[in-house]
């Protein structure tokens, strides 16, 4: 869509207060919505926001969602950091780490694929080599630095001084690694958003099962289930769950 007719769209939905969606992508709105209510519900004032990409989920967020609190965003790939700081430069409560959250501290191996959005601390399995092909072609590995969810949470409490945290996990098969570098400290947010892998896209991924038998062990309960990637009917690779902490 050109700059005109994205202009137009914005214009029609600002005055008639509706989203207009690309047709086969109505899946999303559901998302949208829920997430207004639930961050309304609960007074999020601050979202972590872990395996940015290029800053699509905070965008979501501001543009969709209404959400106006503070986004801390993490994201490991040197080019991709640096686009989202252009992204955030201009949003006072927009923070962007260039790091990846792991289960310790330290350093790690990552993995660039040609479209950057499956890289991943983790190999591809045989199903996303076979269902993607070049788009999962390894461009190079890089030397990353990793840190805690515990450690990130008490440095920007520190500093920022909010009370009810939201927790997004983006990170291609890794998401429950991020949320046990938390420790104890994952019940401090008020709820979460992770990746449910219904076919495993990479190695030694933990299934769906497994991801939600961890959650609700941390006292997390369902409020939503919504599709994360679109395109690839009529196969159901992956949904993302969002949680609220009971």
């Amino acid at each position: 869509m050109n700059v005109g007719k994205r202009f137009a769209v914005r214009v029609v939905e600002k005055a008639l207060d509706v989203f207009v969606l690309p047709v086969g992508h109505v899946a999303l709105a559901f998302e949208w919505e829920h997430l207004h209510r639930f961050f309304r519900h609960f007074d999020i004032d601050c979202v972590f926001d872990v395996g940015a990409n290029g800053g699509q989920y905070g965008r979501m967020l501001r543009q969709r969602v209404g959400y106006r609190g503070q986004i801390i965003s993490y994201e490991p790939i040197p080019e991709r950091a640096a686009t989202l700081r252009a992204v955030a430069a201009h949003d006072g409560a927009w923070t962007v780490e260039e790091l990846a959250l792991d289960a310790a501290e330290g350093h790690a191996s990552f993995n660039v694929f040609a479209v950057d959005e499956f890289s991943s601390l983790h190999a591809l399995s045989d199903l996303a080599r076979r269902q993607f092909r070049e788009h999962v072609r390894l461009e190079r590995r890089i030397d990353v630095q990793t840190n805690t969810l515990a450690n990130e949470l008490l440095k920007y409490q520190a500093r920022l001084g909010f009370r009810r945290p939201y927790l997004k996990l983006d990170t291609q098969g890794h998401d429950l690694s991020v949320a046990a570098g938390a420790g104890e400290r994952l019940r401090d947010f008020v709820g979460l958003q992770s990746e449910l892998a219904i076919q495993r896209l990479y190695e030694d991924a933990p299934g769906f099962e497994q991801a939600l038998e961890f959650y609700r062990s941390r006292g997390f309960e369902l409020s939503a289930l919504v599709p994360n990637n679109l395109g690839h009917f009529p196969r159901l690779l992956e949904i993302d769950c969002i949680m609220f902490r009971a």
